[in-house]
């Protein structure tokens, strides 16, 4: 019975309100997803040809400094980083192949959150407020964001396990509901080079859509192949570097309302984390179709990998 919220501003002078507007929606699902609780941020890209990474310890004292020097060791390039609580955002000029294969070199002392030119991704175990205050959700500008709270059902209570999840360079996604063939799934994904890191079926989804798009799929269509490759109950909420999209499976149990002004698209599991929207008394309301896809922005995700 998770929670999720996506809001996707088309009116570039509501940027500096992105926090303000999106953390309330994002307590409002506090009550569906008190276990652990996660939001994507799409903000201040980085220069052509570098890369923004957050990484993820859950040791507040974690030296973060040590991880900077082994990157401008390794890839001889200065490297900056900012620690947010138990995560790190790191900038750095490096081409995202050669990133991924020092990352996955040997174990690291860190989890890999998000990778991209766009995209920062902040998740903790623990209530939507904590987490929303401990990142300064409220705070944050950017052009799209999309949140997710969770009560777990398949897999442990931990931060790894909580979405959203992000396998390919600025996409990432939420997920509620659960998949039927996602062992399957996964072992086949595998052989297309897919990398898990944990036994969350919303992960195998979130690779589903990175290798079709690394394949040459837009979102649109990788999205429209997932209607007849995934098999249960969902509604996908996925960001992209400059895209927003919405997906329910053919039956559509799990709840959602999609809002739309000239200034904005949102969507939640409830129309309540949408009250507060400015405009919302005006914008056009509905639940999204069932098998239906909607695509605001950006077709693609970022540079593949």
């Amino acid at each position: 019975m998770c929670g999720i919220v996506g809001l996707y501003l088309k009116n570039p002078a509501l940027e500096s309100q992105l926090g303000e507007l999106f953390e309330p929606m994002l307590l409002e699902m506090t009550q569906r997803g008190p276990d652990s609780t996660g939001f994507a941020v799409y903000r201040d890209p980085a220069p052509a040809g570098a890369l923004k990474l957050v990484l993820q310890n859950p040791d507040l004292s974690f030296d973060w400094a040590h991880v900077a020097a082994a990157l401008t060791e390794q890839f001889k390039v200065d490297v900056d980083f900012r620690r947010d609580h138990t995560h790190c955002l790191v900038r750095l000029p490096v081409a995202e192949a050669d990133l991924r294969a020092w990352l996955a070199a040997e174990p690291r002392p860190f989890t890999v959150v998000s990778i991209g030119q766009h995209i920062e991704i902040y998740k903790e175990v623990g209530l939507p407020i904590d987490v929303a205050n401990a990142f300064n959700l409220k705070g944050l500008r950017g052009s799209h964001a999309i949140g997710h709270t969770r009560m777990a059902t398949e897999s442990a209570v931990t931060t790894a396990g909580s979405h959203p999840f992000s396998t390919g360079s600025d996409l990432c996604l939420v997920h509620n509901g659960s998949l039927s063939n996602h062992n399957r799934l996964r072992r086949k994904l595998e052989k297309a080079g897919a990398v898990f890191r944990t036994e969350n079926d919303s992960e195998v989804a979130a690779q589903y859509l990175d290798v079709q798009m690394q394949q040459g799929a837009t979102l649109s269509q990788a999205l429209t192949r997932a209607l007849g490759d995934l098999d249960g109950f969902y509604t996908f909420t996925i960001g992209t570097s400059d895209g927003f999209a919405v997906l329910r499976d053919p039956i559509a149990c799990k709840p959602a309302v999609l809002a739309e002004t000239d200034d904005w698209v949102a969507m939640s599991s409830e129309y309540r984390a949408l009250a507060r929207l400015p405009g919302v008394k005006h914008a056009k309301l509905w639940e999204p179709e069932p098998a239906t896809v909607y695509v605001w922005g950006g077709e693609r995700a970022g540079a593949g990998h």
